[in-house]
């Protein structure tokens, strides 16, 4: 049987380079030749086979170029694994060193107000023992300043009642006459000094002869003073007695009497 021209090229397949992905595609359905047999023929009685022929050698889709093997593969994995490997402990890194510099940070902050602190509160500590101190030093200073004026205010007076004592010594005479005061009734004994027992006769001589009291020298006695004594009471109208009962009034009990001499 004859095969024609149209037949031989219907029975053509075009050649299709493998896929790099391990699939092959399917062959594409071929139109039908208009010069086809009619389908009776095509039920004719198949023909023998012929001798299978060895298949060729399927040429790189790309001449020049060469596939990477299954070692290379390999070998960029491991390549790109590493590079992973040395990117993510540079990344790891980074980012440790940058918490540790901000930890680091915080903890310097939280020692240095601790310590700022403390030291703040060692100079209030120590602002507030020296405030004590000073005014305990001013609380001694005042008492030391008013215990000198105190004193100074004593000699003041003791000067002024000698001065008077000895520009007016007939002061003595008013001492007297407040001591008679002091007693309920007549007929006392006065005690003065010498020296005032005249000055008494010249001023108060009425008084005294109206009273029946009577008058007596007593050397012992300080100028400016006396002791009138009655029957019924007595009056220390000394000069140191007077003057401690006015120190006593000032709070001062170790200032006595001292006459100028």
């Amino acid at each position: 049987m004859s095969i024609t021209r149209n037949q031989a090229s219907g029975a053509y397949r075009r050649w299709q380079p493998p896929s790099f992905d391990g699939r092959e595609e399917a062959p594409a359905p071929e139109a039908p030749s208009q010069d086809a047999p009619p389908a009776e023929d095509l039920a004719a009685p198949p023909r023998p086979l012929a001798a299978a022929e060895p298949e060729a050698e399927i040429p790189p889709p790309y001449p020049g170029v060469q596939l990477p093997t299954v070692e290379d593969i390999e070998r960029m994995h491991e390549q790109a694994r590493e590079e992973g490997r040395k990117e993510g402990h540079a990344e790891g890194y980074a980012a440790g060193h940058k918490e540790g510099e901000i930890a680091g940070r915080e903890q310097g902050h939280a020692a240095g107000y601790q310590d700022g602190k403390a030291q703040i509160e060692a100079e209030a500590r120590r602002f507030s023992e020296l405030a004590d101190n000073l005014d305990q030093a001013l609380a001694k200073i005042d008492e030391e300043v008013a215990e000198e004026l105190l004193g100074l205010a004593i000699a003041i007076a003791r000067q002024m009642v000698q001065h008077t004592l000895a520009t007016h010594p007939e002061a003595v005479a008013e001492t007297v006459r407040a001591a008679l005061m002091q007693l309920p009734q007549g007929h006392a004994h006065i005690r003065l000094h010498p020296d005032d027992l005249q000055l008494v006769q010249e001023h108060l001589a009425e008084q005294l002869a109206h009273g029946g009291h009577r008058l007596a020298e007593d050397e012992s006695l300080t100028r400016g003073g006396c002791r009138v004594e009655s029957p019924g009471a007595q009056v220390d109208a000394t000069m140191e007695t007077r003057w401690r009962r006015v120190l006593e009034q000032l709070g001062r009990e170790d200032a006595t009497w001292e006459p100028d001499r």
